[in-house]
C-alpha cells in the first residue's frame, strides 16, 4: 500500500531501501528531498539533525552498533562533512549511503547554490568517494551501484538527487 503523504516513486525507493537492508535515516532536511524524508519519517525512525557532520556522526554510530544507516542531506552539507568523510569514514572504513540534494547543479536555483552546484561531483571525486546521478528510472540500478561500491571498499557512497527526482515540485 502506497502512502498518501508521499508520492509513489519515493515510496517505491524508500522500499527498495529497507529491503536492501537499511534501517537507520537521519540527516538535514531539504527541499528535493522532502518526499522521500516525509515517506521514511512516517514509517521509519528518521532522526533529524541541526548539521550535516552531526548527522555523519550519528550515521557512524548507528552503523558501528549495528545498524545499516542512510544518510540524506542536501549539497551545501557536504561541504560541512568534508572533514568527518576523510577524518573518520575513510580513514575507519565506515560505509554510509548519502543521499545528497544536488542544488544549482545545471537548474536555475537560489544564487546560494550556484558554486556548489558545480563543485560537488568534483569534491566526491577528489576524496574517492563514489557516486551516481540518478534519474527516476536508473534510480535502483544506481542504488545497487552504490553498494557494491559501499561493500567492496567499506567507504560511503553517494546518490546524487537532482530535483524532481521522486516526482512534483
Amino acid at each position: 500500500m502506497i502512502d498518501l503523504k508521499c508520492s509513489k516513486l519515493a515510496h517505491d525507493f524508500w522500499q527498495k531501501l529497507k529491503i536492501k537492508g537499511f534501517n537507520f535515516f537521519t540527516g538535514v532536511p531539504c527541499s528535493f528531498l522532502e518526499d522521500l524524508i516525509r515517506c521514511i519519517s512516517t514509517h521509519e525512525d528518521y532522526l533529524p539533525a541541526v548539521r550535516e557532520d552531526s548527522a555523519m556522526g550519528v550515521a557512524v554510530g548507528a552503523y558501528l552498533g549495528g545498524k545499516k544507516p542512510v544518510l540524506l542531506m542536501q549539497n551545501s552539507g557536504l561541504g560541512v562533512s568534508y572533514n568527518a568523510l576523510t577524518s573518520l569514514n575513510l580513514i575507519y572504513k565506515l560505509p554510509v549511503l548519502m543521499l545528497i540534494s544536488l542544488r544549482g547543479y545545471q537548474i536555475k536555483d537560489a544564487p546560494e547554490h550556484w558554486v556548489m552546484g558545480e563543485i560537488t561531483p568534483h569534491l566526491l571525486d577528489t576524496i574517492k568517494i563514489p557516486y551516481r546521478i540518478p534519474s527516476p528510472e536508473s534510480l535502483g540500478e544506481d542504488l545497487k551501484f552504490c553498494i557494491d561500491e559501499m561493500n567492496r571498499g567499506q567507504i560511503p557512497a553517494a546518490l546524487l538527487m537532482r530535483k524532481g527526482i521522486f516526482g512534483g515540485q
